[in-house]
């Protein structure tokens, strides 16, 4: 984020520039970035979709913060004068079609003689799929290979293959699917901030990953078990 510049008296929006690390977003919730730049006029901010390099961005000064994620099989490294900031704590679902069962937890192992829908091996989530399967003694055999969630959750709505997708990706009240989490070898992604060590705090910076972290700690409310 940058603070906004001046022409004369007259105050100009100077452009947010926040990537977004594949953060999910649910049908009809913005961004909790986009949030923070409704009640800012002053700026103007832009969410970006970036590849495994944002974290370099963010380091040569491309952008200001970055929105990213991490899945739990891979080591938390980050680079030399760049600091994370946990977010929230994203695990994948097992979604199938509605089918009036109850959504008890699933045991991977099941999973095996499922008509699957996952991402490419070549993405970190596909490689946290298969590294998770791995552990519970078996190799998938995907029918559908897709990145695209909504995808992966339209095949499973419609009873044409099981997904594992992230929590956050999946719209609580979306009618025709059934949600179930794993229960022997969880598939877990941290969502978090990262921003560049500085001498001085920027107060824009700050005030943004605040909002991120206030809008952490209410999807985690949406999403406690019922008493």
């Amino acid at each position: 984020m940058e603070q906004p510049g001046r022409q004369g008296d007259r105050p100009r929006a100077a452009p947010g520039r926040v990537t977004d690390g594949r953060l999910t977003r649910r049908r009809g919730r913005r961004p909790a970035a986009h949030r923070y730049g409704a009640g800012h006029p002053e700026l103007a901010v832009t969410c970006l979709v970036t590849d495994q390099a944002q974290l370099r961005e963010l380091a040569l000064g491309t952008v200001d913060v970055v929105l990213g994620q991490r899945y739990h099989h891979l080591p938390e490294t980050a680079p030399k004068g760049i600091g994370v900031s946990p977010l929230l704590d994203d695990p994948l679902l097992v979604v199938t079609a509605a089918d009036g069962s109850d959504q008890r937890p699933v045991a991977l192992r099941e999973l095996a003689t499922h008509d699957l829908v996952v991402p490419p091996a070549t993405t970190e989530c596909g490689q946290a799929i298969l590294h998770a399967c791995h552990q519970a003694g078996f190799t998938p055999t995907p029918r559908y290979v897709t990145a695209d969630i909504a995808a992966q959750l339209t095949l499973a709505r419609a009873g044409l293959a099981t997904a594992l997708a992230p929590r956050t990706a999946i719209d609580p009240v979306g009618p025709g699917i059934r949600t179930a989490p794993i229960e022997d070898h969880p598939i877990l992604r941290r969502l978090f901030a990262a921003i560049r060590h500085t001498e001085t705090t920027n107060p824009t910076t700050a005030a943004v990953i605040a909002a991120l972290r206030t809008a952490a700690r209410q999807d985690r409310t949406t999403h406690l078990p019922p008493p």
